[in-house]
């Protein structure tokens, strides 16, 4: 229930504040695919800090924090259900608890009547808790950096350019300042000005980054075909039904000049040194297509112990040696965190029942022509740093191979394809991502979809004219720099907080209680 007092602004009742905070936590998730209203990111976070600026006590700002962090994973991550079920539950509440610092910093600088100094703070503070929560989720042992906030403007021209300058990041910090600017100009009348001023200074930014910041010149281009299955019912002949279908989509290449063919994940079920017949096979197809594929072995190896993902490289003499390992896993997905802890995972959902074995270090490989290629698989194209230290090393093409085929009807596709648009904004180079069911889709250097998208519901192989692109973006030169300025702003007001405490005096000893005699 809310009742309107104090000037008229909502005041949240007891009894509906923790449903209200993880309703508000939940409500970004509409920003990203696939709903897609990528507007809504600029006011989605109000609800919620209108909620937290109100808290009674900071304990309370701190459980609605982390109720709303909370609903945020359960919403981005909601097609997760089939895999984990309930497990999902337990996750979501240990990744709220990142959100207790942000809700502890807006009841601080946004609760009660905020003076133009602490709503100026609070433009650049809040922000940057935000993006503490961001930075801490993003460690893979915690999930990765799926869901984002800065990843729901992927299809906007002016935030791509933002991701050129400082990557995701910065779009990230931008949006929540501009939720914070709002929240200002409805709940603090005292401190129009500085918010009025907060989202001038972000649209000056954006202006200037994209009249000034470096743009990715044009330096040819390429022709690169996807090669998308579609859906193979499960089975145990599945693995064979998946590379014959690949396989005859394949040939139909024949004729329209590919420079690359490009299979999705685990788009190969064996290994090719167990399974020469394969091998052959792929080498045919390379030299009928006049073409290499890059494929996707997910199989056990006769000379190493384990299963890996790898990404293969093979050309009409067959395989040409580049093969890059899977480095990052998906939790519960390819591992289980602490199996001997949370092994009972697997008895609920779809959790693995092996864990996959881990790459040791990046690759670029090279095509005929001296054109290099990094190839990410699935889940790593959502790691900003893996794209630029491919880019740092030479790779003029991204190439991220992926199968989201166990969450075929869900937002995870959508979801999925929208990070080859910030990679290729953020690192200056084009994308593919590629899949065995769809979303497969080209982004070019500057982030632009390049052709028609193919739906999960295709089965397919369509050939992309790739613009290549050279120069370095910013991002690229500098790295996660908005993520150090966070950090030192965070710091800075820790200390000064930390200073003011040191300098107020000591409260004075209270008298000792007298004491009565008793006759």
């Amino acid at each position: 229930m809310v009742s309107l007092r104090n000037g008229g602004f909502p005041r949240w009742s007891p009894g509906w504040r923790a449903p209200a905070a993880v309703g508000s936590g939940a409500l970004p998730a509409l920003a990203f695919p696939a709903p897609a209203l990528w507007w809504f990111a600029y006011a989605a976070l109000v609800p919620w800090m209108l909620l937290l600026r109100s808290a009674p006590t900071g304990r309370r700002a701190a459980w609605e924090g982390w109720l709303g962090g909370a609903g945020f994973i359960l919403a981005v991550h909601h097609w997760l259900l089939p895999s984990l079920h309930v497990f999902l539950l337990p996750v979501a509440a240990l990744l709220g608890v990142l959100w207790i610092p942000w809700a502890l910093l807006v009841r601080e600088l946004l609760g009660g009547r905020p003076s133009a100094g602490r709503a100026a703070a609070a433009l650049v503070l809040v922000p940057a808790g935000w993006l503490l929560s961001e930075l801490a989720r993003s460690w893979q042992g915690l999930g990765g950096p799926w869901g984002l906030l800065g990843a729901s403007q992927w299809q906007v021209p002016p935030a791509l350019r933002l991701a050129s300058v400082g990557g995701v990041w910065l779009v990230s910090l931008l949006v929540v300042a501009v939720n914070c600017a709002l929240v200002l100009l409805l709940a603090a009348p005292g401190a129009r000005i500085p918010a009025v001023a907060g989202v001038t200074g972000c649209a000056v930014l954006t202006g200037v980054v994209w009249l000034w910041a470096e743009r990715p010149e044009v330096s040819g281009r390429l022709r690169v075909a996807v090669v998308q299955p579609g859906p193979i019912p499960d089975g145990p002949d599945s693995a064979e039904l998946r590379f014959a279908a690949g396989e005859r989509l394949t040939r139909t290449l024949a004729g329209q000049r590919p420079d690359l063919v490009v299979w999705g994940e685990s788009s190969v079920g064996a290994d090719l040194a167990a399974r020469p017949d394969l091998a052959r096979r792929l080498t045919a197809l390379s030299a009928q297509v006049g073409a290499p594929l890059l494929v996707n072995v997910d199989a056990r190896g006769p000379d190493r112990p384990g299963i890996y993902k790898s990404s293969m490289l093979i050309g009409p003499q067959g395989p040409t040696g580049d093969r890059y390992d899977k480095m990052r896993l998906v939790p519960f997905g390819e591992y289980v965190p602490a199996r001997a802890l949370l092994g009972w995972a697997t008895s609920v959902g779809r959790a693995a029942d092996e864990d996959r074995m881990r790459g040791k270090a990046p690759v670029v490989m090279s095509l005929p022509g001296g054109l290099r290629l990094g190839p990410l698989v699935c889940f790593e194209s959502a790691f900003p740093d893996m794209s630029r230290h491919l880019t740092r090393d030479g790779a003029s093409l991204l190439v991220a191979q992926s199968a989201t085929s166990t969450f075929q009807d869900s937002w995870a596709p959508a979801q999925h394809a929208s990070l080859a648009a910030l990679r290729a904004a953020e690192d200056g180079r084009p994308m593919v991502h590629a899949t065995l069911t769809g979303v497969s889709v080209v982004h070019g250097p500057s982030g632009e979809r390049i052709g028609p998208a193919l739906p999960t519901s295709a089965s397919t192989a369509a050939v992309y004219e790739v613009p290549l692109a050279t120069g370095t973006t910013p991002y690229v030169r500098f790295g996660d720099w908005p993520v150090g300025a966070a950090l030192a702003a965070l710091t800075a007001f820790c200390a000064a907080r930390g200073a003011r405490s040191l300098r107020r005096p000591a409260p004075e000893p209270s008298s000792p209680p007298a004491r009565t005699a008793r006759g």
